[in-house]
């Protein structure tokens, strides 16, 4: 690990452990690290998220704006691999789980292209998923 390689560390509120850990855990595939009866931590693709029971859901709104389509604000999400992404979709899809915004492509032809969806967890915060056509370009212009 490089500092500028770094993981995150990002805690968030959610209703209950159980459908967190069934959300994040089963459905996602992220490993389960330490909890307590309030809160538990899960290896969400390279970082560290942490969900806490002992405050309350911050809301989502469709506000933000990308290539004139609302997105949920606030979010968070991974970038993953092409085939991961896919992987991803598949499951979430499976599971009977809406898309706030189903997998589409965006920027096509440019260096920033990406394939990209947002979901909501079981207490309602919004998750995107992205993946780079050429993950080089992730931060181009």
């Amino acid at each position: 690990m490089t500092a500028d390689r770094a993981p995150f560390h990002f805690a968030f509120f959610v209703r209950d452990l159980e459908s967190t850990r069934h959300f994040y855990g089963e459905l996602l595939e992220c490993n389960e690290g330490r909890s307590t009866d309030t809160w538990v931590d899960f290896d969400f693709f390279g970082n560290q998220i942490s969900a806490h029971t002992t405050g309350p859901i911050t809301t989502t709104h469709n506000t933000g704006k990308v290539e004139g389509i609302s997105v949920p604000m606030p979010h968070f999400g991974a970038i993953v691999e092409w085939k991961r992404f896919t992987e991803i979709a598949a499951r979430v899809q499976a599971a009977g789980i809406d898309f706030v915004l189903e997998p589409m492509t965006r920027y096509a032809g440019h260096p920033g292209e990406q394939s990209t969806m947002f979901l909501l967890d079981p207490s309602g915060n919004a998750i995107e998923f992205k993946s780079f056509r050429h993950p080089e370009n992730v931060f181009a212009a």
